[in-house]
């Protein structure tokens, strides 16, 4: 499993009055962008926004991190070599497949294998 990208989780209420500064801060257009059950996400440099209610976002706010990956089914061998446990997934997204991951030491990490 090779990491492809990290990007920052940004939880906001308000997807288009959160992207105009982070276009201006990155000089990037919005990658991708799709609605998750109550939840509305978009992809803009090395960002991912997550918008919604702070009811909709309270299932979302544990995961600290997105890592997209070249391979979600090098996972497993991650979390026998270095511990760890899947909270959720895999699972198939509007992107292709994801998981979320609990660390020793109590980081969450969701990874994201993209499909074409």
């Amino acid at each position: 499993m090779k990491v492809l990208a990290t990007l920052a989780r940004l939880y906001v209420d308000d997807l288009d009055r959160a992207l105009p500064a982070l276009r201006d801060l990155t000089g990037r257009e919005v990658g991708k962008r799709f609605g998750y059950g109550d939840v509305e996400v978009a992809g803009i440099g090395g960002f991912l926004l997550v918008a919604g209610t702070e009811e909709a976002l309270a299932p979302f706010r544990d995961v600290q991190s997105t890592v997209l990956v070249d391979d979600l089914d090098g996972l497993r061998a991650l979390l026998d070599a270095r511990g760890g446990e899947i909270v959720s997934g895999p699972n198939r997204v509007p992107t292709g497949r994801n998981a979320v991951v609990r660390h020793p030491g109590g980081v969450v990490i969701e990874y994201v294998e993209h499909t074409a």
